[in-house]
Formats: structure tokens, sequence, C-alpha cells
């Protein structure tokens, strides 16, 4: 049985929405990290695109479908609190990122920001990247044995952002911060929390005090200087009224797009390969696309003819979406598909479940 989206059928207002027992959330924890489709999809089926959940002093409202993802993204009536909800998931190690702001304080830092990925910003990344990624695929050819492809790309997008977003040559001291980052990375999804030598969380503390050191230091030169990369065009970035980030604040910034840049493209590439794998001929299509191109690199005004590169791409998001949960946390009481809906709860939609609603896609998996 599968149920209409929220809006589109909606109940009397303010009725409270279905309720998933404290036992079902017990059990469903440890298989959200393991197969977290499989929940969200028996919960929508067994109680619809609205359930509340309350296990103690948690209180949890699951939002499924597209109609769902608009309301909480857009947040049109700022409801939502994507700072709070963040923070207590990666705060103490990816601390006032710009996924971690809220409000008007969110759009000041998105708008200064954005001087750093402007079209022509990009296309002189893209250029810069080719000779590194040539680079890191002629290493690899160089392996007499086979290689898993996470670790391999996991470390080729750190060296890219090392010299394309830090404009940093590669050495021991990229080496040293590539396993600050990775030690970081890692912390932000540990169970125990506390700062003791030999923990995941503690590495991962650790690991942030030596990348705000490293920032921290390059500031000032970078302040003064004209670098292309991403770490100068940050430092030098002014608001419309003139304004510029502190130090802290570029800091943060950085350790925050390191995180977001890498992790999400690392995740999609590996998963890209896992399907080119099983799906051969489509392997032949991308390779005779990227071949007519009659280019040894492909070049920003290649990427619009790379059209079926772009279906594989897109099916690999779809399939894989690197964030498969977005959490919030209501700041009110609010309505939903005609149900009032508590303050002070964690409310996720799940892009990788609406990636997969049957009543969207004639053949999901």
């Amino acid at each position: 049985m599968s149920h209409p989206e929220a809006a589109a059928a909606a109940p009397a207002p303010s009725r409270r929405a279905p309720e998933a027992g404290a036992l079902e959330f017990l059990f469903d924890l440890p298989r959200m990290r393991t197969n977290p489709l499989s929940v969200w999809e028996r919960m929508y089926e067994r109680y619809g695109p609205v359930v509340l959940q309350e296990a103690g002093r948690f209180k949890g409202v699951h939002l499924f479908g597209p109609d769902a993802n608009r309301f909480l993204l857009l947040d049109r009536d700022e409801i939502f609190s994507a700072h709070r909800s963040w923070d207590l998931i990666m705060g103490r190690i990816f601390t006032n990122g710009l996924l971690l702001k809220d409000g008007e304080e969110h759009r000041h830092h998105r708008k200064t920001m954005h001087q750093a990925f402007r079209t022509p910003v990009l296309r002189e990344y893209s250029a810069r990247m080719n000779p590194l990624i040539a680079r890191g695929l002629d290493a690899w050819r160089d392996r007499r044995e086979g290689f898993l492809a996470f670790p391999a790309f996991k470390a080729l997008t750190l060296d890219l952002a090392a010299e394309i977003f830090l404009g940093i040559e590669l050495g021991p001291a990229v080496e040293k911060l590539n396993r600050a980052f990775e030690d970081a990375v890692a912390a932000s999804m540990s169970i125990v929390r506390l700062r003791i030598p030999g923990l995941e969380f503690y590495r991962g503390l650790r690991g942030r005090e030596a990348m705000i050191d490293f920032f921290g230091a390059m500031i000032p030169a970078r302040r003064a200087g004209n670098g292309r990369d991403m770490f100068s065009q940050l430092c030098r970035a002014e608001s419309e009224e003139g304004q510029r980030f502190t130090d802290e604040e570029i800091v943060d910034h950085m350790i925050f797009l390191m995180m977001a840049a890498h992790d999400t493209t690392t995740s999609t590439l590996t998963s890209l390969t896992f399907e080119l794998a099983r799906h051969p001929e489509w392997q032949e299509r991308v390779r005779a696309e990227c071949l007519a191109t009659g280019e040894e690199a492909i070049g920003w005004e290649d990427l619009d003819r790379l059209a079926d590169t772009r279906l594989v791409l897109n099916e690999t998001l779809r399939r894989y979406p690197p964030l498969s949960t977005i959490p919030r946390i209501s700041t009110r009481t609010f309505e939903f598909g005609g149900f009032e809906l508590p303050a002070d709860a964690m409310v996720s939609c799940y892009p990788l479940h609406t990636h997969h609603m049957r009543e969207w896609w004639s053949d999901p998996y």
C-alpha cells in the first residue's frame, strides 16, 4: 500500500500525526546506518508521509516525498533551524560551516562566499585540475595489483583540494593536513564523543586543531597577495557593504568546504564506478562520448556536450545521494499535511527515499 503526497490530500487541520513507537525507534537505529532506505520505505508504507516518533526526551518527525522536501528545505516561514540540527551532529568538528548557519547570517555568508564560485573562477579551477587528475591516473596505471576505488578517489580529491582550493603544492605538509582532515571527517560520525586519547573523536578534535593552526598561519599572506585559489579568494572576499570575513570565519569555512567538496565527490565517484562495473555497455557509451571530443582532457566548454556522462552521473546521484538524510530542528509548533507537529523536534526529510518512490519512478532500483 502506498500513500499520496501529504499536500495532495491533506487531512483536517491539527490532527495528531501517525506515531511510531519508542521500541521501533530503538530497533531501527542500527539499521539507519547500514540500510536506511529499508527503514524509510517500511515507515512510509506503514504510516504515510508524516510520522511522529518519540523516545524519552527525543522528538522526531519524519517527512517523506518531494512536497515534504520542498517544505522543509525552502522553509519559507522560517520554522526550522539548520544550525541546531547539524551542530548536534558535527558542530564540534566542523564549527560554524555554512551548513551550520541560519537565516540572515547564512544568506550573508553565502553571498560573500559566492565570489569564489563565479563562472570565470570555476573555469580556471577546471583548467588547473586536469593536469593533476592526469598525474593521479598515471599513478593508478603504474600499480601492479588491483586497488580499491574509495581510498584512491579519496587521496586524489584531497590532493586536488590542496592544490586547487588551498594553492599548496603536494608534499609533507599536505600529507599531514590530509591526515588531520581524514581524522576530522571520521570523528563527525563518532558515536562516543569524548575527548579521551585513543578514541576516534579525540583524533578528530586534534585534527581540527591542527587545521586551525595550519590555515590561520597562512591568512595574512593570502589577504595581502593575489592568489587565485579558493583560500585566497575567501581571504579577500568582500560583501556589498565592504565587510570581509574574520580570520576565524575563514578558517571555519575552509575546513567545512574541504569536507563538503571532498567527501561528497569521493562518495559519488565510488558509486559511479560501482554502477559502471555492473553496466559495461554504459562504460562503452561514456568512453566513446569522451573520446569523441578529440581532447586529451575535458575542458569547461565540453561539459554540456557530454550528455551520456551527465545521464550516468545523475542516475548515480539518484540511487546514491551523498546526503541521504537532511535534518532540521523545529523552532515552534507547525503544520504539515494537516497534522500539528511539535516544536524542538528533529524534523528530517529523506532524498534517498524520494529517489526510490514508486509513485515517481517506474523502476526505482
